[in-house]
């Protein structure tokens, strides 16, 4: 009797057809597709967005790669924080760090340039714009990338960093508005003027 029941419920060989589970001493999250997300990771995957956007503020190469480094560092200081706050935490750290190097600069031109001689004509005064190539054109030969960049440039901070944030960037106007400490209303009209803006400059080109 006993051997009639083995023979019709033959138990299948390991591995065909029954799954069998993982060792009770697997180390949790051995499977990549499950590990939980790093800050490192984060920083990788956003470091060229960042260096994009630090670029087109800054348009200064060297500047834009400190602002970042920068960023970076001061966010490794965040490690606790939930990754679900990394993107607005970061951009908003990033967005202070170019704003602080806009007005030390401004600062510093202020200081040196030296004011013109009494009753001289202006035209005779000192320039001190940057005359170098801007930057991303070298990373991108494409003429309408150059001119895209260009137009962002020449707009207000807060437009620019509206439409870089929600356009190039694809945050939603929730993380906008937290990156750039403004209420998403403000955002919304930034964003608006933005493309007014960039829409009448490049047409400008055409």
């Amino acid at each position: 009797m006993h051997a009639d029941a083995d023979s019709a419920c033959p138990v299948p060989p390991i591995g065909v057809g029954v799954a069998t589970p993982p060792a009770a001493d697997a180390a949790p999250f051995a499977d990549a597709r499950f590990a939980p997300p790093t800050l490192e990771g984060f920083l990788r995957g956003i470091g060229a967005h960042a260096f994009r956007f630090a670029e087109l503020g800054l348009r200064h190469r060297d500047d834009a790669l400190d602002a970042v480094q920068d960023a970076m560092m001061r966010m490794l200081g965040y490690r606790e924080r939930p990754p679900s706050e990394w993107t607005p935490l970061f951009w908003s750290i990033l967005r202070s760090r170019i704003v602080d190097v806009q007005r030390r600069r401004a600062f510093r031109l202020r200081w040196l340039s030296p004011p013109p001689a009494w009753g001289s004509d202006s035209a005779h005064a000192i320039d001190w714009a940057d005359d170098a190539p801007d930057p991303s054109r070298g990373h991108d030969g494409r003429e309408a990338y150059g001119r895209m960049a260009a137009a962002l440039s020449a707009l207000p901070r807060r437009q620019r960093e509206a439409f870089t944030f929600r356009v190039l960037e694809e945050l939603d106007v929730a993380t906008t508005a937290k990156a750039m400490g403004c209420s998403e209303g403000s955002v919304k009209t930034h964003l608006s003027r933005a493309r007014e803006a960039l829409q009448r400059q490049l047409q400008e080109f055409q």
